[in-house]
């Protein structure tokens, strides 16, 4: 396993980093021997850094983590996120606080390593969809800079989900120190110029933009929530239904833009298509882990062994582009 720096914060973290939420659903529907098991095995394999969050089962997925990782007694990283509804809107620092709190009683942990904005980001403030605006940054960062004094928490970013001009703009201002950005091969505007006419959210190149402010860059939906595995069939522990973010409406669509990239496994470059996304995303300079929902121990091992694969080369690379970038 391969080990990256996350941005300025020192840390080094694996380039495949457990994503803990409903999509892979195991650490929130799975049977506890079950997520033991996929914990214990992803730690042997290097894996040093966990993503979860309080919405993720409803605290569920803090709950088992923090019981396996002090079973197991692991030393790894941990982060989790706080989500302000439309509520919270007038008391950000109290709700963050509190938030935080929360998530450290479920994990039983004194500290977390991240702590992460879950809200969307948008130039004006939309409390009907818990939307914040740049002028509600002030006081989330005034709140982590007061959970990190206290001890509670080591560094704190976002999650890179809203508008773009917006995003771009949090970036700028250089004082997020991690930030979590949707990546994949249906979407890869964050991490390279988007063709002209590109029918979904650009990103406007974010992951380099970030990087530009020493920014450590988590990719999320490295697999656009399961759709490039190229088919819709879901796993039991797996979310049953699942939003796509910044591609396609429907979830069917996106598994069928996916298969423009078969060619990678007829060509025999990639075992299947789920290989060919995993190693695209790692091929990106500047991006320093991969988040991946996990659903069972075969989808664990499986994982592991494409980012031990490597980057894609440079030509392959190219191909790819020309692919995500030519009109259907």
């Amino acid at each position: 396993m391969k080990y990256n720096p996350l941005g300025r914060t020192g840390l080094q973290v694996s380039q495949f980093g457990f994503g803990c939420g409903n999509i892979g659903g195991i650490l929130v529907r799975g049977d506890y021997p079950a997520m033991r098991r996929v914990v214990s095995r992803a730690i042997e394999l290097g894996v040093n850094y966990f993503d979860t969050a309080p919405v993720y089962g409803d605290g569920q997925s803090e709950v088992n983590l923090g019981a396996v990782l002090r079973e197991l007694r692991a030393d790894v990283r941990v982060g989790t996120k706080v989500r302000l509804a439309a509520g919270d809107l007038a008391r950000i620092g109290a709700a963050i606080v509190q938030s935080a709190e929360g998530s450290l009683r479920r994990l039983g942990r004194e500290a977390v390593d991240l702590i992460q904005l879950h809200n969307h980001l948008g130039l004006q403030r939309q409390p009907e969809k818990s939307r914040l605006s740049m002028e509600d940054l002030d006081a989330v960062i005034r709140a982590f800079q007061g959970l990190q004094q206290q001890g509670k928490v080591r560094f704190w970013g976002i999650t890179g989900m809203g508008e773009s001009e917006a995003l771009q703009a949090a970036a700028a201002r250089g004082e997020f120190q991690t930030i979590q950005v949707p990546y994949n091969l249906l979407n890869q505007s964050a991490g390279t110029l988007a063709p002209s006419g590109f029918p979904f959210q650009d990103y406007g190149q974010l992951i380099d933009h970030a990087g530009q402010r020493d920014a450590g860059v988590i990719a999320i939906r490295i697999l656009a929530g399961g759709a490039l595995s190229g088919t819709t069939e879901r796993h039991p522990v797996a979310a049953k239904w699942v939003n796509p973010i910044a591609s396609e409406t429907f979830y069917s669509a996106d598994v069928a833009r996916a298969r423009r990239y078969e060619f990678l496994v007829e060509e025999g470059l990639a075992e299947n298509l789920v290989e060919s996304a995993v190693r695209f995303v790692i091929s990106k300079s500047g991006v320093a882990t991969a988040l991946l929902g996990i659903s069972s121990l075969d989808q664990l091992e499986q994982a592991v062994r494409y980012v031990e694969g490597g980057p894609w080369p440079a030509d392959t690379l190219e191909r790819i582009r020309a692919t995500w970038a030519r009109p259907e």
